[in-house]
């Protein structure tokens, strides 16, 4: 395990040196940079002067070796300053990060909590009616645009029936976990009800499958109860596809959840990105970039370290 753990640590950090480079490239691309937006905002500086602020910042040598250049700035512990909040990186990164964590975790709780259930409640009963009935909600909710729930839930609750806040973290000059905890429910409900939907088909999917095998047989004719079947002998084994897909989401929903986050004004990693590469904030967006992908990195080893938790067949000696 331990050296399985190592190679998979050395696989990550090349993907995060390529990513990094990707990034870098990607951001080099879009057109436009720092001296152009200064330009742009003192119509008085000529082109000699443009020419000599990209010469002092290293913009007019080759990307490349601009890279090389971050990439040592980055090992020296220097992320650098963002443009926009005239701060460090990372003391504007850290905010966004926890209120994202914040949201997601609460997100990803509640999904789990429900999809798990009453995925295994329709697998069950397969074609039954409440198995119809939850296959009709879970493709619903795979259905539903986030930006078109999240308006349908401020409408409802902030302007119908005004018992939950439209959007914000908390309101101004009070504190507590009450007050916070009320801007958090539209935010977390829209985006458990949007990935809830994939959870539920994926357990009832599997389920159904695992039901079927041999040693499920094996295990009723033992005489093993309904309960102790389903829950002991075969939600393990169900469980292995169910991770893989959460796993893959929590890289996405980190820096994907852009719509729920503008819509109800919530300051996570998602609006940061976006602000950051549409306000040519180099510093900030690459930084931001590569928190979501060590986070999916992160996410895939810790569902290879659970697959052999739930399945002792799978070895990683």
């Amino acid at each position: 395990m331990t050296r399985y753990f190592l190679d998979r640590l050395v696989q990550s950090l090349v993907v995060l040196g390529v990513m990094s480079f990707v990034i870098y490239w990607l951001m080099g691309l879009m057109p436009g940079d720092p001296i152009d937006l200064m330009i742009s905002a003192d119509p008085k500086l000529s082109s000699a002067d443009a020419e000599r602020l990209r010469a002092l910042y290293g913009l007019d040598r080759p990307i490349t070796e601009r890279y090389f250049n971050w990439l040592s700035a980055v090992f020296s512990g220097d992320l650098g300053f963002s443009r926009q909040h005239a701060k460090p990186v990372l003391t504007v990164l850290w905010p966004a990060l926890g209120n994202t964590a914040l949201l997601l975790g609460l997100s990803f709780l509640l999904a789990i909590v429900i999809a798990l259930p009453t995925g295994i409640a329709a697998a069950i009963r397969p074609y039954s009616k409440m198995d119809y009935l939850i296959n009709f909600l879970a493709f619903a909710g795979i259905s539903l645009p986030s930006f078109w729930l999240a308006l349908l839930l401020i409408t409802l609750f902030s302007v119908i029936l005004a018992v939950l806040p439209a959007g914000g973290i908390g309101t101004i000059g009070a504190e507590g976990i009450w007050d916070r905890s009320r801007f958090l429910v539209l935010p977390v409900a829209t985006v458990t009800v949007v990935s809830i939907g994939d959870y539920i088909r994926y357990m009832r999917s599997e389920m159904i499958q695992t039901l079927r095998h041999d040693f499920i047989r094996t295990a009723r004719a033992k005489g093993a109860g309904n309960g102790r079947v389903v829950y002991v002998h075969a939600l393990r084994n169900a469980l292995i596809p169910v991770v893989t897909v959460v796993a893959l989401d929590i890289g996405f929903l980190f820096s994907g959840a852009l719509a729920v986050e503008i819509i109800f004004a919530y300051p996570g990693m998602g609006k940061l990105i976006f602000d950051a590469i549409m306000g040519n904030d180099f510093n900030l967006a690459m930084v931001a970039l590569l928190f979501a992908t060590i986070l999916t990195l992160l996410g895939n080893l810790a569902a290879d370290l659970v697959y052999s938790w739930l399945d002792p067949r799978i070895s990683y000696k």
